[in-house]
């Protein structure tokens, strides 16, 4: 099989831009062995950034970084309502995305995106502290405030600094795989998947104790997932009722505690797809899906293709 195709990533750093925003895609797409991403941090022009959180920046590469990139990361940065970024940088995001690149902003890294026009009728969302200033400066961007990140195909944003990591994780999981995606939040010491639809914050009505009980029967589950797993099983797990139980969960999460079984499963049989051989009668009765008919079901209803076809693109040759 031929070696997973070189991946050019470039994190554009603009005036004010977060360090944490910055950090996060620099950090995860590093040059390593496993990992074939190649990283240009630029700005509007090489030299020094000034930044936000008394920080200052030195970048190495201009705007040229973007015509190269086939990923544009988009960190936040200080006071994303008040300008527009420069018209060059505006220019240059456009001119990259009808190249074929993908644009990923983190945070307020979305208001570049949307002075585009990229994000106008599309779904996008942004630190919870600024969704009603991007609704108000964008109208035409459908803002969810809800959501940790949203993937849109081409353009993709995220909240805050945390859920930057997550989108991260998520376009390795496009990109290389389960696999890959896990072993990299391990390294991150990072949840290995946060559902884009998760809340960005537990609403305060969620007990803080009652939220980690909640952790721990995910954590509990997801070394169970071969076993029957029921709403009355969780619930009877996190010690609550399993309407509280659903309710909270959703809450927390996004979704109800079925859909996040279900997800957390085929998450697990995209993994042995990847890196066993296991045939996929096999892989559905170790992951709780009973039969290989019903794994191909919700395998295309989720990720919209096949097992096999699945495993054809993420295996790699030694």
């Amino acid at each position: 099989m031929p070696e997973p195709r070189q991946h050019r990533v470039a994190v554009l750093v603009l005036e004010g831009a977060k360090p944490l925003d910055v950090g996060i895609p620099a950090q995860v797409f590093t040059t390593r062995a496993s990992m074939p991403y190649e990283v240009r941090v630029c700005g509007a022009a090489p030299g020094p950034v000034t930044g936000g959180d008394g920080l200052a920046y030195h970048v190495a590469h201009g705007l040229d970084a973007l015509a190269w990139a086939d990923i544009v990361f988009v960190p936040g940065y200080r006071f994303p309502d008040r300008d527009d970024p420069p018209q060059a940088v505006v220019e240059a995001l456009i001119a990259a995305h009808d190249r074929g690149a993908r644009l990923a902003a983190i945070s307020t890294g979305a208001f570049a995106l949307a002075a585009t026009g990229l994000l106008d009728g599309r779904r996008a969302t942004t630190h919870w502290h600024y969704t009603r200033a991007l609704a108000a400066r964008h109208p035409l961007v459908r803002v969810d405030e809800n959501v940790l990140f949203v993937d849109e195909g081409s353009v993709l944003t995220s909240a805050g600094a945390a859920s930057g990591i997550d989108l991260c994780l998520h376009i390795l999981r496009g990109d290389l795989g389960v696999a890959a995606s896990n072993h990299a939040a391990r390294r991150l010491v990072a949840a290995p998947y946060r559902s884009g639809g998760q809340a960005q914050y537990v609403p305060r009505s969620v007990p803080e104790p009652l939220g980690e009980r909640f952790a721990a029967t995910r954590e509990w589950a997801l070394h169970r997932l071969g076993e029957p797993l029921t709403l009355d099983t969780l619930a009877r797990q996190a010690g609550v009722s399993p309407r509280t139980f659903s309710r909270r969960f959703v809450e927390e999460t996004g979704c109800t505690p079925m859909q996040w079984v279900m997800r957390a499963r085929i998450d697990l049989a995209r993994e042995l797809l990847e890196r066993s051989q296991r045939g996929v009668e096999q892989i559905a009765a170790d992951i709780g899906l009973g039969t290989g008919a019903n794994l191909r079901l919700h395998f295309q209803r989720i990720l919209g293709t096949t097992p096999s076809e699945y495993r054809r693109t993420f295996t790699r040759g030694e």
